[in-house]
This record gives C-alpha cells, sequence and structure tokens, in this order.
C-alpha cells in the first residue's frame, strides 16, 4: 500500500478506532462503511475489522459470502494473520477483513482461549502499519467480540439513534469503556458521538440530541446523520452510500463527519 506519506503529521503506529454500541439499528455498520469510504477517499488508508458476526460490513462493501473464507475469526483463533485475511475493495484505499458465518460461534472458543480479551490486539499489533485508521465494526452486544475490539482499540466511536432511550443506552457503554479501560486498555478513551437517523421534523430528535450535547458536550461530533433514504438503499446494492449517490444528503454529512475526525485526531497529535 506504499510509504506512509512524511508530511501528515501522524505517528508511524495507525489509528484504531471501535465503532460500537450495544443497542441494534443505530447507524453502526452503515458509519462503519461511509466513514471510512469518506476517510479514504480523502487519501487515508483505512481498514475495516468486520468483527460482527451478522457480516453487514462486508454485505454493504459488495464482499459475497464465497470471498470470506479467511476471515475475522481466523485472525481471532490464530489460524490467518492479517495479511492474510485483509482484502481489497472495489474503493482506492479502503480494505476489509470480512466476517463469515464461523465468527457466529467466536465468542464461545474464545471463552477458553489464553489472552480471550487480546486476541484482536494480538493479531493487528504490527501488522496493520499500512494503513492510517483501522476502523472495526463491532456486534450490537457487549459480548467476548465487542471486549476484543475496545481492547485492541485506542479510541471508541458511538453512533447513537435520536430516540427516546439513547442516553441510557450510551451511558451504559461508557461505563462499560471505563471499565476495560481500568482492566485492559489504559489508553483507550472516547473519540466522539455521532448522532444518527436525525429527523428535522421530529421535535424528539432535536430533544435526544440537545440531551446528549447537554450531556457529553465536545464529545459529541458537530455533524449529525440524517435519516435519508439513499442511506438505506445502498447496502442493497453492496455499496457505501457515497457511491450509491454522492449527491444525497446522507453522503454529504459522512464526508463532514470525516473532516470532523481527521480535525481530532490532527489536534491529538499537534
Amino acid at each position: 500500500m506504499g510509504e506512509r506519506r512524511p508530511d501528515d503529521g501522524r505517528s508511524a503506529r495507525p489509528r484504531i478506532i471501535a465503532i460500537a454500541n450495544q443497542k441494534g439499528g443505530v447507524g453502526k455498520t452503515t458509519t462503519a462503511i461511509n466513514l471510512a469510504t469518506a476517510l479514504a477517499a480523502t487519501g487515508e488508508r483505512v481498514l475495516i475489522v468486520d468483527s460482527d458476526p451478522q457480516g453487514n460490513a462486508s454485505t454493504g462493501l459488495g464482499v459475497p459470502p464465497a470471498a470470506r473464507r479467511v476471515n475475522t475469526y481466523h485472525m481471532l483463533i490464530g489460524e490467518a494473520r492479517l495479511e492474510d485475511a485483509a482484502r481489497a475493495t472495489a474503493i482506492p484505499n479502503l480494505s476489509l477483513v470480512p466476517a463469515g458465518v464461523d465468527l457466529s460461534g467466536a465468542e464461545i472458543e474464545l471463552v477458553e482461549m489464553p489472552r480471550r480479551e487480546c486476541r484482536l490486539r494480538d493479531a493487528l499489533a504490527g501488522d496493520c502499519a499500512a494503513y492510517d485508521y483501522v476502523l472495526i465494526d463491532c456486534p450490537p452486544a457487549l459480548g467476548l467480540l465487542t471486549l476484543n475490539a475496545l481492547v485492541a482499540a485506542q479510541a471508541v466511536m458511538v453512533p447513537l439513534q435520536c430516540e427516546f432511550f439513547a442516553l441510557e443506552g450510551v451511558s451504559h457503554l461508557v461505563r462499560t469503556i471505563d471499565r476495560v479501560k481500568k482492566a485492559f486498555n489504559p489508553g483507550l478513551e472516547l473519540q466522539g458521538i455521532v448522532l444518527t437517523m436525525f429527523d428535522r421534523r421530529n421535535n424528539l430528535s432535536d430533544a435526544v440530541a440537545a440531551d446528549v450535547r447537554g450531556h457529553f458536550g465536545d464529545k459529541v461530533y458537530k455533524t449529525v446523520i440524517p435519516r435519508n433514504v439513499r442511506v438505506s438503499e445502498a447496502p442493497s446494492h453492496g455499496k457505501p452510500v457515497l457511491l450509491y449517490d454522492i449527491r444525497c444528503a446522507g453522503a454529504e454529512a459522512y464526508l463532514h463527519l470525516a473532516s470532523e475526525v481527521i480535525k481530532r485526531e490532527r489536534e491529538l497529535v499537534a
């Protein structure tokens, strides 16, 4: 993938970000796919690790099940290295470690393995220097797969749907992040919260956004991801929305989000 740009102001180590929320249906995988695509479009070298047994990130990037024979599962159990499991996508600068059906049994298998919380960190260590960003798409649960992602990551991004119980759910996740930080990963931080499925016609969306911003302050991105039909349609075509319809409101929002992420990351190393 070429040598790291000498003038990019970043350390030689890639930034590993877990995209997590224990609640399903919040736009987690959609955010992983489209943020990765937007980052890749700016010239960043990006890897998505699909750690969700449902494999929606793999499907959303057009990778068929037959092409997932070596996947995240094999990295976790030590049967494959990152370079064996990662594959190029149709998007320049964006690679993927897909999820296969065998990943669904990993939660049980990991229980008996040594360093069960650190399997993903060990698999990525030293092998992901070719990337600027590694985004881990977590399953919608706080099991061993998500724990592995949180131990491997330097930061967590939380997609948060604008609905009534949103704040309660994210507060629980933040407590989990704090416990992981104390027990396994002292450097772990909350990179940011991104509000998804925002509907400007709905007063509840405004109320939830105000509550979350009041509670978490600057940790909440200025960019909000609108509820958008084109964003919902894109995965069925095996494409990120930025390829499916670059002009739609959802695509523009993810480009803005990528700009915010890059700005925050550069402030960390300034």
